[in-house]
């Protein structure tokens, strides 16, 4: 493959499948091979072995195999990784930053179109407390009407209760006298 067409988003995309599919075929291979030598190891018996040592071996070494299998998998999702930010980073760089430029002027626009809207509300508020102003005859030189008398009530106090008819007050002293 040429190395100039890797950098384009095709190339990458057909470089990374090609690394991945080759990858997965090592870990299926690995797999295989995995079973027979655990199968193979688990049915020697070594002189003074005890039960299931045999098998206990076997797992040890699977247990390297699965480690190898796991570590091409992440390998293998690396490998995608790699394409995935090949193509966020370089591919579609240039349509992100078209896009945004767009939305800074669409913004700038909105933001104009506020201000205008604004600056016509406060002449019009202006003109229209201008006339308002104008119809004050306080502030246009004319006398004032004269305002209404307050109203003289006939009664000012609060009506009282008629001396004759309220009980006696009682003493304070005789309220509490066995008390204390």
């Amino acid at each position: 493959m040429d190395l100039n067409e890797i950098a384009t988003e095709t190339g990458m995309r057909s470089w990374t499948s090609d690394q991945r599919d080759t990858v997965f075929n090592d870990i299926n291979e690995i797999q295989q091979i995995a079973l027979i030598v655990k199968t193979c190891i688990a049915g020697q018996a070594i002189d003074g072995d005890k039960p299931f040592s045999a098998k206990r071996r076997a797992n040890k070494v699977n247990r390297q195999f699965k480690q190898v299998i796991r570590h091409l998998t992440k390998a293998a999702a690396g490998f995608e990784a790699i394409n995935a930010t090949h193509r966020r980073e370089i591919a579609e760089l240039p349509s992100r930053r078209t896009k945004a430029v767009e939305k800074k002027e669409r913004r700038a626009q909105l933001r104009a179109l506020t201000r205008q809207n604004a600056h016509a509300l406060v002449q019009r508020t202006i003109a229209e407390g201008a006339q308002g102003l104008a119809a004050d005859p306080r502030l246009a030189g004319q006398a004032m009407p004269q305002s209404q008398p307050q109203p003289v009530y006939v009664h000012p106090q609060a009506p009282s209760i008629p001396q004759s008819t309220r009980a006696p007050i009682p003493n304070f002293d005789e309220l509490f006298k066995g008390v204390g």
